[in-house]
């Protein structure tokens, strides 16, 4: 029997190609969600303006809540030990950008005190995050 004679036979194969394309799209909707979802980790209360752009999408991602809980990319650390981390990212990157994200709630010292201690670690773009109103 010849190949050419099984044409008009069932079809018994599993055609994969609608599988696998189903399969990337959804890698690539998680893969595009996912930082937002690792943000989104620790409750920052961020204030709200009229304008604001968005962040860079490679920046790391500095975060300070109400309970003074220091986080850098959801990993949880002191302020000594993200002074070390970003060192050692700038000098990786120089041009490494950070976004900061402070609760409104903290006074305007402590944040400016976070803010000294990331540009002293060598961080030359530093953004504040802020929530349009």
């Amino acid at each position: 029997m010849r190949a050419e004679d099984d044409a008009d036979g069932p079809i018994t194969g599993i055609n994969v190609t609608p599988l696998v394309d189903v399969v990337l799209v959804v890698l690539i909707i998680f893969m595009a969600t996912a930082p937002m979802i690792a943000r989104r980790a620790i409750r920052v209360e961020v204030p709200r303006v009229a304008k604001s752009d968005k962040s860079a999408t490679d920046a790391l991602a500095v975060a300070f809540n109400g309970r003074r809980e220091l986080t850098l990319s959801g990993k949880a650390m002191t302020l000594e030990d993200l002074k070390k981390a970003l060192s050692a990212a700038t000098a990786a990157k120089p041009d490494q950008p950070v976004t900061l994200s402070a609760d409104k709630t903290l006074p305007y010292g402590d944040v400016a005190e976070l803010l000294d201690a990331v540009r002293s670690a060598g961080v030359k773009k530093v953004g504040l995050e802020v929530r349009r109103k």
